[in-house]
Protein backbone atom coordinates (compact mmCIF):
# COMPACT_ATOMS: atom_id res chain seq x y z
CA UNK A 1 0.00 0.00 0.00
CA UNK A 2 1.67 3.45 -0.81
CA UNK A 3 2.00 6.03 1.65
CA UNK A 4 -0.95 8.32 2.39
CA UNK A 5 1.34 11.03 1.42
CA UNK A 6 4.91 12.07 1.09
CA UNK A 7 5.50 12.91 4.84
CA UNK A 8 4.29 12.65 8.17
CA UNK A 9 1.51 15.31 8.96
CA UNK A 10 2.68 17.86 11.07
CA UNK A 11 2.05 18.21 14.71
CA UNK A 12 1.34 21.90 14.54
CA UNK A 13 -1.19 21.54 11.68
CA UNK A 14 -4.63 22.92 11.64
CA UNK A 15 -5.84 19.55 11.00
CA UNK A 16 -4.39 18.18 13.66
CA UNK A 17 -5.34 20.69 16.06
CA UNK A 18 -8.92 20.90 14.44
CA UNK A 19 -9.09 16.57 15.41
CA UNK A 20 -7.46 17.57 19.22
CA UNK A 21 -10.53 20.03 19.57
CA UNK A 22 -13.04 17.14 19.07
CA UNK A 23 -12.69 15.52 22.47
CA UNK A 24 -14.80 18.72 23.66
CA UNK A 25 -18.38 18.62 23.60
CA UNK A 26 -18.96 21.99 22.35
CA UNK A 27 -16.36 21.43 19.48
CA UNK A 28 -17.84 18.39 18.34
CA UNK A 29 -21.73 20.60 18.74
CA UNK A 30 -20.34 23.71 16.74
CA UNK A 31 -18.53 21.29 13.87
CA UNK A 32 -21.05 18.74 14.17
CA UNK A 33 -18.09 15.93 13.88
CA UNK A 34 -16.46 13.40 16.59
CA UNK A 35 -13.37 10.81 16.48
CA UNK A 36 -14.08 7.64 15.84
CA UNK A 37 -10.87 5.37 16.96
CA UNK A 38 -9.23 2.33 16.33
CA UNK A 39 -9.52 -0.30 13.43
CA UNK A 40 -13.25 -1.29 14.31
CA UNK A 41 -14.90 1.93 14.48
CA UNK A 42 -12.79 3.26 11.29
CA UNK A 43 -13.91 0.58 9.52
CA UNK A 44 -17.52 0.78 9.99
CA UNK A 45 -17.53 4.33 9.58
CA UNK A 46 -15.93 3.49 6.06
CA UNK A 47 -18.80 1.47 5.25
CA UNK A 48 -20.90 3.84 5.57
CA UNK A 49 -21.92 6.91 2.68
CA UNK A 50 -20.91 10.12 3.30
CA UNK A 51 -19.57 9.72 7.18
CA UNK A 52 -15.78 9.39 7.41
CA UNK A 53 -14.33 12.94 6.62
CA UNK A 54 -10.97 12.20 7.88
CA UNK A 55 -8.70 9.47 8.96
CA UNK A 56 -5.25 9.86 10.57
CA UNK A 57 -3.00 6.87 10.67
CA UNK A 58 0.37 5.71 11.51
CA UNK A 59 2.82 4.66 9.21
CA UNK A 60 2.77 0.97 10.88
CA UNK A 61 -1.12 1.19 11.53
CA UNK A 62 -1.87 2.21 7.43
CA UNK A 63 0.56 -1.03 6.71
CA UNK A 64 -1.47 -3.44 8.90
CA UNK A 65 -5.08 -1.81 7.74
CA UNK A 66 -4.10 -1.25 4.48
CA UNK A 67 -7.79 -2.29 3.74
CA UNK A 68 -8.98 1.10 5.57
CA UNK A 69 -7.28 2.71 3.91
CA UNK A 70 -7.77 1.97 0.80
CA UNK A 71 -12.11 1.92 2.34
CA UNK A 72 -11.23 5.23 3.42
CA UNK A 73 -10.05 6.99 0.15
CA UNK A 74 -12.68 5.27 -1.59
CA UNK A 75 -15.25 7.39 0.06
CA UNK A 76 -13.43 10.40 -0.40
CA UNK A 77 -12.07 10.70 3.22
CA UNK A 78 -8.28 12.77 4.01
CA UNK A 79 -5.82 10.52 4.97
CA UNK A 80 -2.81 12.10 6.95
CA UNK A 81 0.29 9.89 8.09
CA UNK A 82 0.80 10.81 12.00
CA UNK A 83 3.74 9.86 14.22
CA UNK A 84 2.70 8.25 16.98
CA UNK A 85 3.22 11.06 19.00
CA UNK A 86 0.19 13.01 16.92
CA UNK A 87 -2.22 9.94 17.56
CA UNK A 88 -1.86 10.19 21.06
CA UNK A 89 -2.52 13.89 20.92
CA UNK A 90 -5.89 13.50 19.10
CA UNK A 91 -6.73 9.86 21.00
CA UNK A 92 -9.00 9.72 23.91
CA UNK A 93 -7.36 6.58 25.12
CA UNK A 94 -4.07 5.36 27.39
CA UNK A 95 -3.12 3.31 24.28
CA UNK A 96 -4.20 4.23 21.13
CA UNK A 97 -4.41 1.51 18.09
CA UNK A 98 -3.10 3.84 15.72
CA UNK A 99 -6.11 4.91 13.70
CA UNK A 100 -8.38 7.85 14.51
CA UNK A 101 -11.06 9.18 12.12
CA UNK A 102 -13.21 12.28 12.06
CA UNK A 103 -16.66 11.22 10.88
CA UNK A 104 -20.25 13.40 10.60
CA UNK A 105 -22.99 13.09 13.20
CA UNK A 106 -24.99 10.38 12.50
CA UNK A 107 -27.97 11.51 14.43
CA UNK A 108 -31.83 10.60 13.45
CA UNK A 109 -34.92 12.42 13.65
CA UNK A 110 -37.19 11.03 15.65
CA UNK A 111 -40.21 11.39 13.69
CA UNK A 112 -38.31 9.49 11.15
CA UNK A 113 -37.36 6.59 13.28
CA UNK A 114 -41.74 6.55 13.96
CA UNK A 115 -42.41 5.98 10.02
CA UNK A 116 -40.73 2.71 10.11
CA UNK A 117 -43.23 1.36 12.99
CA UNK A 118 -40.11 0.36 14.93
CA UNK A 119 -40.51 -3.46 17.01
CA UNK A 120 -37.85 -2.82 19.08
CA UNK A 121 -36.04 0.58 20.68
CA UNK A 122 -34.39 1.15 23.53
CA UNK A 123 -34.77 4.65 25.34
CA UNK A 124 -32.18 6.01 27.53
CA UNK A 125 -33.67 8.28 29.64
CA UNK A 126 -31.47 10.11 32.19
CA UNK A 127 -28.30 7.54 31.10
CA UNK A 128 -25.20 10.15 32.73
CA UNK A 129 -22.27 7.53 31.89
CA UNK A 130 -20.69 7.53 28.40
CA UNK A 131 -19.83 3.72 28.38
CA UNK A 132 -22.91 2.78 29.98
CA UNK A 133 -24.57 4.81 27.05
CA UNK A 134 -22.37 2.95 23.99
CA UNK A 135 -22.77 -0.55 26.04
CA UNK A 136 -25.96 -0.47 25.55
CA UNK A 137 -26.01 0.48 22.01
CA UNK A 138 -23.95 -1.92 21.35
CA UNK A 139 -27.05 -4.62 23.14
CA UNK A 140 -29.81 -2.34 21.18
CA UNK A 141 -27.56 -4.12 17.59
CA UNK A 142 -26.61 -7.09 18.79
CA UNK A 143 -30.80 -7.79 20.09
CA UNK A 144 -31.77 -6.44 16.49
CA UNK A 145 -33.25 -3.21 17.88
CA UNK A 146 -33.98 -1.14 14.99
CA UNK A 147 -33.28 1.93 16.73
CA UNK A 148 -31.58 3.88 19.94
CA UNK A 149 -33.64 6.97 21.64
CA UNK A 150 -31.58 9.24 23.84
CA UNK A 151 -33.41 11.48 25.47
CA UNK A 152 -32.60 15.33 26.31
CA UNK A 153 -31.54 14.69 29.95
CA UNK A 154 -28.76 11.73 28.37
CA UNK A 155 -25.19 11.74 27.74
CA UNK A 156 -23.40 13.18 24.68
CA UNK A 157 -23.85 10.19 22.11
CA UNK A 158 -20.62 11.35 20.66
CA UNK A 159 -18.40 11.22 24.07
CA UNK A 160 -15.27 9.66 22.89
CA UNK A 161 -16.32 7.18 25.49
CA UNK A 162 -19.50 6.55 24.60
CA UNK A 163 -18.18 5.40 20.71
CA UNK A 164 -15.48 3.08 22.14
CA UNK A 165 -18.23 1.31 24.16
CA UNK A 166 -20.52 0.56 21.24
CA UNK A 167 -17.55 -0.98 19.49
CA UNK A 168 -18.69 0.22 16.12
CA UNK A 169 -22.50 -0.46 16.67
CA UNK A 170 -23.26 3.58 16.41
CA UNK A 171 -22.81 3.29 12.63
CA UNK A 172 -25.22 0.04 12.30
CA UNK A 173 -28.75 1.63 13.75
CA UNK A 174 -30.58 5.04 13.82
CA UNK A 175 -29.76 7.13 17.16
CA UNK A 176 -32.20 9.86 17.78
CA UNK A 177 -30.90 12.52 20.57
CA UNK A 178 -31.97 15.46 22.74
CA UNK A 179 -35.75 13.74 22.68
CA UNK A 180 -37.61 14.63 25.50
CA UNK A 181 -38.81 11.78 27.31
CA UNK A 182 -42.50 12.63 27.23
CA UNK A 183 -42.38 13.20 23.56
CA UNK A 184 -40.53 10.01 22.76
CA UNK A 185 -42.81 7.71 25.03
CA UNK A 186 -45.82 9.55 23.43
CA UNK A 187 -44.51 9.10 19.77
CA UNK A 188 -43.44 5.29 20.52
CA UNK A 189 -47.26 4.86 21.57
CA UNK A 190 -48.64 6.40 18.61
CA UNK A 191 -46.82 3.98 16.42
CA UNK A 192 -48.23 1.24 18.83
CA UNK A 193 -45.66 -0.15 20.73
CA UNK A 194 -45.56 -0.67 23.91
CA UNK A 195 -43.62 0.74 26.47
CA UNK A 196 -41.65 -1.09 29.32
CA UNK A 197 -39.63 0.92 31.81
CA UNK A 198 -36.73 -1.26 33.50
CA UNK A 199 -36.63 -0.73 37.23
CA UNK A 200 -35.22 -3.24 40.05
CA UNK A 201 -38.58 -1.82 41.80
CA UNK A 202 -41.14 -2.89 39.21
CA UNK A 203 -43.96 -4.41 39.80
CA UNK A 204 -43.82 -6.67 36.88
CA UNK A 205 -41.62 -9.61 36.77
CA UNK A 206 -39.91 -10.18 33.42
CA UNK A 207 -39.82 -13.90 33.96
CA UNK A 208 -43.41 -13.85 34.58
CA UNK A 209 -44.13 -11.47 31.78
CA UNK A 210 -42.77 -13.79 29.26
CA UNK A 211 -44.07 -16.85 30.94
CA UNK A 212 -47.73 -14.79 30.19
CA UNK A 213 -46.82 -14.03 26.35
CA UNK A 214 -47.26 -10.35 26.54
CA UNK A 215 -43.65 -9.51 24.63
CA UNK A 216 -44.14 -10.73 21.54
CA UNK A 217 -45.36 -7.08 20.46
CA UNK A 218 -43.65 -4.05 18.99
CA UNK A 219 -41.87 -2.96 22.81
CA UNK A 220 -39.75 0.04 23.28
CA UNK A 221 -37.53 -0.47 26.86
CA UNK A 222 -36.66 2.69 28.78
CA UNK A 223 -33.36 2.47 30.98
CA UNK A 224 -33.00 4.97 33.70
CA UNK A 225 -29.87 6.98 35.34
CA UNK A 226 -27.10 4.39 36.71
CA UNK A 227 -27.43 5.40 40.17
CA UNK A 228 -30.68 6.27 40.81
CA UNK A 229 -32.91 4.37 38.25
CA UNK A 230 -36.09 6.36 36.69
CA UNK A 231 -37.73 8.80 38.34
CA UNK A 232 -41.31 8.00 39.65
CA UNK A 233 -42.87 10.83 36.13
CA UNK A 234 -41.08 8.70 34.08
CA UNK A 235 -42.23 5.63 35.77
CA UNK A 236 -45.61 6.79 35.62
CA UNK A 237 -45.44 7.07 31.90
CA UNK A 238 -44.76 3.62 30.78
CA UNK A 239 -47.62 0.85 30.17
CA UNK A 240 -45.65 -1.35 32.96
CA UNK A 241 -43.04 -0.77 34.86
CA UNK A 242 -40.71 -4.19 34.77
CA UNK A 243 -37.92 -5.71 37.41
CA UNK A 244 -35.43 -8.68 35.79
CA UNK A 245 -36.05 -11.07 38.68
CA UNK A 246 -32.38 -11.55 40.64
CA UNK A 247 -32.73 -15.36 41.63
CA UNK A 248 -28.64 -15.41 43.12
CA UNK A 249 -27.68 -13.46 46.10
CA UNK A 250 -26.59 -10.62 43.82
CA UNK A 251 -27.90 -7.47 45.10
CA UNK A 252 -28.46 -6.08 41.51
CA UNK A 253 -27.65 -5.74 37.70
CA UNK A 254 -25.56 -3.05 36.34
CA UNK A 255 -27.62 -0.85 33.73
CA UNK A 256 -26.04 -2.04 30.78
CA UNK A 257 -26.14 -5.79 31.72
CA UNK A 258 -29.85 -5.37 32.87
CA UNK A 259 -30.32 -3.55 29.27
CA UNK A 260 -29.27 -6.50 27.77
CA UNK A 261 -31.51 -9.02 29.16
CA UNK A 262 -34.17 -6.89 28.65
CA UNK A 263 -33.53 -6.40 24.89
CA UNK A 264 -32.96 -9.99 24.15
CA UNK A 265 -36.22 -10.62 26.16
CA UNK A 266 -37.93 -8.92 23.81
CA UNK A 267 -36.22 -10.46 20.76
CA UNK A 268 -36.89 -13.81 21.78
CA UNK A 269 -40.24 -13.45 22.35
CA UNK A 270 -41.00 -11.64 19.34
CA UNK A 271 -39.36 -14.33 17.01
CA UNK A 272 -41.36 -16.82 18.46
CA UNK A 273 -44.73 -17.84 17.46
CA UNK A 274 -47.41 -15.16 17.36
CA UNK A 275 -44.50 -12.83 17.74
CA UNK A 276 -44.61 -9.50 15.92
CA UNK A 277 -41.59 -10.69 13.85
CA UNK A 278 -42.89 -14.00 12.62
CA UNK A 279 -45.79 -12.20 11.76
CA UNK A 280 -44.38 -9.61 9.79
CA UNK A 281 -41.41 -11.35 8.20
CA UNK A 282 -42.78 -14.38 7.60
Amino acid sequence: MPPASPELISPRSPRVSAARRLAKRNFRGKEQLFLAEGPQAVREAGAQPDTLVELFATVEAAERYADIIGLARDTGARVHLASEQVIADISTTVTPQGLVGICRFLDTPFEDILRTRPKLVAVLAHVRDPGNAGTVLRCADAAGAEAVVLTDASVDLYNPKAVRASVGSLFHLPVAVGVPVERAVAGLKEAGVRILAADGAGEHDLDEELDKGTMGGPTAWVFGNEAWGLPEETRALADAVVRVPIHGKAESLNLATAAAVCLYASARAQRAPGGCRSVTES
